[in-house]
Parts: C-alpha cells; structure tokens; sequence
C-alpha cells in the first residue's frame, strides 16, 4: 500500500538566481506482517498521510540533487526509520520545466515548461536485500517523414497491409533502463553529459543530413537499445516500447488532386505497440 501522485515544487534560491524542481512521486511499502489485511489489526500501519508528509519534509531538508537520490533518500527512511517495512519502491517523474533564455541569456529566475519527453526513476529495496535504481523517459513523441519501410513480412489469407518502402514512422516511447544494484553514481552526469536522450533520438532518426532506413519498429527499437548500451556502461539493463501511430494518405481524387503523400491523418485506433528489453550478458549471468 503507499500515497500515489504527491506533487510539489521544489525551489531552491542561490542569491538571485532561482532553481525549481517539480515532482510527482508514488511510494508504496509492504509490511513483515499481513494483520492489517488478515485481521483488522492496524498497529504496524504507517498512514498513507504519514508517507506523504515525509516525502514533502525530505524534499525540505535534503532538497532534490537529483531524481533518483531522491528515490533513494526516500527509500532508506522507511527502511532505517521503521522495523515493520520489509519492502520499500519509490517512483519520482519531473515536470519538464526548462530556464528561459532571452536573446542567449539565462533567465534568473523564469522558466518554461517543454514537453520533450518526461524523466523519471524508481529507486526498491528489500530489507537485507540491494538498493536497486531504475530510470528511463516516458511520453517522448517522435516522428521522421520519410526513411522506413515495412516489406517482406509474412502473409496469409488474413493479410490486407500492403508492402511500403516509404512511409511515416511516429509514435510515443517509453524507455527503463536499470542501473543494476545502486553505486555511488553521478545520476545527473549520466543522463547529461552521457546523454541517454540524445541517444535515442540518434537512433530513432539517424544522420541529420540523411537519416537511416527503418526495416521496422522493432529494428529501430533494437537499435536505440544497442546504441545506448554501447555509449552508457553504467547501463545493465534497458527496457524499450514503441507505441506506434499510423497515418493513411487522404484520397484527394475526387477533388480533382493528386496527394502525394502531403495531406495525411492519424490513425487513432487501433494501434501497433512493439517492445523489448536487452541486457547486457554478463549482468545475467550475475
């Protein structure tokens, strides 16, 4: 049981110059008792109320240095604070909030909120067991017009999609990877200076003078997998899903038009999904 969806911001101010750090985080624990469940017995219960004022006074006190210390510090209060907690998973996103620059010049205090795909981590742990961190991006929409295909794929007598050697490829990623067991990781420095977005996004479109084939969805997912796992070591284990939308060129005929694939519209149901997870081969023989 837990508190889902605590939102807050955070600021933190150095002189004139402000900060901000806004979260939404789910924490649940598990009990080394069921009474609660079995019998009606709340004694060992700590208040859903209770978990969520101790996220705010942590966020208070140590400040938010990164998502996925954050996790962390918040995992091992419930672990180091209370005996009856025999499992503890803590799951921190951030709102996209970008600084403001105005003619190159950062802004000291004026942000704007960009949706370029949404950060987040999870930070568990058993009790005796390891601290384990995850992190990933979520809703991260992208598209490229042209340089993807889906041909020689399986036909029989249920089969009306045509061959296509040209087609828009677009749809929302999710991607999770884990960090395995937790070190003492410059979480930020990974994602920044190793830069796991931008990893994926040179996967997904290829070379910006003139992209890369896509045999398919789950080619392009292999290769944002590959390309990450090859440029970030700290990176056991990454999770990809490909939600895919689809867009069918308008018949213009009967308007006296050719539409040579200018004029197009999603496809909004159903859709295709695809998704895969890769290790690296030595965290599973661990």
């Amino acid at each position: 049981y837990g508190k889902n969806t605590i939102k807050f911001l955070r600021l933190h101010r150095e002189g004139k110059k402000h900060f901000v750090k806004e979260v939404e985080v789910c924490t649940h624990l598990r009990l080394t008792s069921a009474q609660e469940y079995l019998d009606g017995d709340n004694s060992l219960v700590i208040p859903t109320d209770t978990i969520k004022n101790i996220v705010l006074v942590l966020a208070k006190k140590n400040g938010i240095p990164t998502l996925e210390q954050f996790a962390i510090d918040i995992c091992k209060h419930f672990m180091t604070t209370f005996c009856q907690v025999a499992y503890v998973k803590t799951y921190v996103q951030e709102v996209p909030w970008q600084r403001l620059h105005e003619n190159g010049v950062p802004h000291i205090h004026s942000f704007i909120c960009v949706p370029d795909g949404i950060r987040f981590c999870e930070a568990e742990q058993c009790r005796n067991g390891p601290l384990v961190v995850f992190a990933g991006i979520k809703d991260l929409k992208l598209m490229k017009t042209t340089q993807s295909g889906f041909e020689g794929f399986y036909k029989n007598e249920h089969t009306t999609l045509p061959e296509r050697h040209d087609r828009i490829l677009c749809g929302e990623l999710f991607c999770k990877w884990s960090y395995g067991e937790c070190k003492d990781f410059d979480f930020d420095c990974i994602w920044y200076m190793n830069k796991i977005r931008e990893c994926i996004l040179e996967a997904f479109s290829g070379p910006p003078d003139c992209g890369e084939y896509s045999r398919s969805y789950q080619k392009t997912v292999n290769s944002i997998q590959m390309l990450v796992l090859s440029k970030v070591s700290q990176v056991q284990v990454i999770e990809v899903v490909l939600n895919n939308t689809f867009y069918n060129v308008v018949d213009m005929k009967n308007l006296g038009l050719t539409n040579d694939k200018e004029v197009l519209v999603p496809v909004e149901a159903p859709y295709g999904s695809c998704a895969c997870t890769l290790a690296r081969k030595k965290f599973l023989e661990v």
